[in-house]
């Protein structure tokens, strides 16, 4: 095979498996949200990773400080900024991580289906 040619078909083939992930994520988060919008379950894991983030700011500005009590301002809110992030980050995570492992879970449940297609296609069985 030609290398335009195999380089042609191997693009096609990754637009294929993109495209059928695409449509598992989709699926799958339809199947989580049942019909409800995804902007209120969002806002909701927003508002309930707020705690996490303010806990995570406070180990943050205490992780600041050395044991000699001489931290500049800007390192003090440095840290805190980072820990409130981290702590944002994991709540976030957290109250969603049912619609992310639906949204993943179908996803790789696609690719795979396209995997297997595709290995058929190379390797047709011949049952007669």
């Amino acid at each position: 095979m030609e290398v335009r040619n195999w380089s042609k078909s191997e693009f096609e083939y990754g637009r294929r498996v993109l495209s059928s992930a695409l449509e598992g994520a989709r699926c799958g988060g339809g199947a989580f949200l049942q019909g409800r919008p995804l902007t209120p379950f969002l806002s909701e894991g927003v508002r309930d990773a707020l705690k996490p983030a303010a806990v995570g700011a406070c180990i943050g500005v205490l992780g600041s400080c050395p044991g000699d009590h001489r931290s500049s301002i800007g390192r003090t809110l440095a840290f805190g900024l980072v820990g409130w992030a981290i702590g944002f980050g994991a709540g976030v995570a957290w109250k969603t991580r049912g619609l992310t492992e639906c949204v993943a879970s179908n996803a790789f449940r696609n690719i795979n289906k396209r995997r297997d297609e595709h290995w058929l296609e190379r390797h047709p069985i011949d049952y007669a």
